[in-house]
């Protein structure tokens, strides 16, 4: 490989594992927007949203050029072909995270029907799986990506919980059943986050491998 290349490819990693701070930066702010129901900082995840949306094609953009002129092979082609699945589950994680934000603002002159204890708790669980999936992409570190299944079962669970919790509210109380079912969203999209960074961290083992798995 030229110089110029090992060059572009330490770039296109720097790129992707930006993106991945700021999308992971947008779940912890917009739970803590819905905890604090505080409309102002939901809406800023919004802008981060847009801009997050912006790297992803200029990431995009950098993996076909890259593509085309160097025509790679081998284990570079799949680091390449990484970087364009990841950023699309880093675009999604910012998509959910917005869709948080959305409810904290729905939700932020109203009295939760419960204290917000296990969303807080599954918020965590999934910031640092999608932390150790981009920390296992930066250092080719395949056990790291294979021990986010353990954790996915975890947020599984609390999501389950959650769930059925708040169907119980809904059944004991039509009146709540508006907030309740804005909770029960933040759980499901809490839940989908974590399988996103499962998502990322198959698709190391795949890059530094070059076999597939499904990490759930």
């Amino acid at each position: 490989m030229s110089k110029e290349f090992i060059k572009q490819l330490e770039e296109l990693e720097d790129d992707v594992l930006n993106m991945g701070r700021l999308s992971k930066d947008t779940i912890k702010l917009s739970v803590k927007a819905l905890i604090n129901q505080d409309p102002s900082l939901a809406k800023q995840i919004f802008e981060m949203e847009d801009k997050i949306n912006g790297m992803e094609l200029m990431i995009e953009n950098k993996c076909m050029k890259l593509l085309a002129l160097q025509q790679p092979m081998a284990k570079d082609l799949r680091m390449i072909g990484t970087c364009m699945k990841i950023i699309t589950d880093l675009d999604r994680v910012s998509d959910l995270s917005a869709d948080i934000a959305d409810i904290a603002i729905k939700t932020s002159n109203e009295p939760f029907v419960k204290p917000l204890i296990d969303i807080p708790r599954m918020a965590e669980i999934v910031e640092s799986m999608l932390d150790d999936s981009l920390t296992a992409f930066k250092n080719k570190d395949t056990e790291l990506a294979m021990e986010m299944g353990k954790r996915d079962d975890v947020v599984d669970a609390l999501y389950d919980q959650i769930r059925r919790e708040l169907i119980t509210f809904m059944i004991e109380d039509p009146r709540k059943i508006a907030n309740a079912s804005h909770l029960s969203f933040v759980a499901r999209y809490l839940e989908r986050i974590g399988d996103h960074a499962c998502n990322i961290a198959g698709r190391v083992v795949y890059m530094v491998t070059g076999k597939r798995v499904k990490i759930e």
